[in-house]
């Protein structure tokens, strides 16, 4: 895992990321200039970097390039959670504290997660997987 973005190389991200299509320096100087005044050159500078540390890849385009993310915001966030959380001395304590720290919507967004992964890690079986299962072990109670 790479360290954290930093304020700049992460408001360039998230462009990226939320477009989700190749961009070109021009087009990410001109939506951060909405927000501050900043450079060309201060763009391309970063998106290189970005390049050079695997965060997008890069197409020639003329005498441009264009840029695509390598991976999306959430397995940044993803990887980011996970460094944390290795990291402690007591991951269990963490994580409680963690899930203290979240909101209503939040803790329902970790349940609905929960959900799609399984109580073992693995993806939920697919729906025929199911009716085997229940033709195995007879119909539920009430069919």
């Amino acid at each position: 895992m790479p360290r954290p973005l930093g304020e700049l190389e992460d408001a360039v991200m998230t462009r990226v990321w939320q477009w989700n299509r190749p961009v070109t320096v021009r087009e990410v100087l001109e939506d951060l200039q909405q927000e501050r005044s900043i450079a060309y050159t201060t763009v391309m500078t970063v998106m290189d970097n970005l390049h050079q540390k695997g965060w997008v890849r890069r197409e020639a385009e003329g005498r441009a390039y264009r840029y695509t993310a390598v991976s999306t915001r959430a397995a940044y966030s993803a990887a980011l959670m996970n460094e944390a959380w290795s990291t402690s001395d007591n991951p269990a304590a963490a994580l409680v504290a963690f899930f203290g720290m979240m909101s209503a919507e939040q803790r329902e967004a970790l349940r609905d997660a929960i959900r799609i992964v399984g109580h073992d890690g693995e993806a939920p079986p697919p729906a025929a997987d199911a009716e085997a299962d229940s033709a195995e072990h007879g119909p539920e109670p009430g069919r």
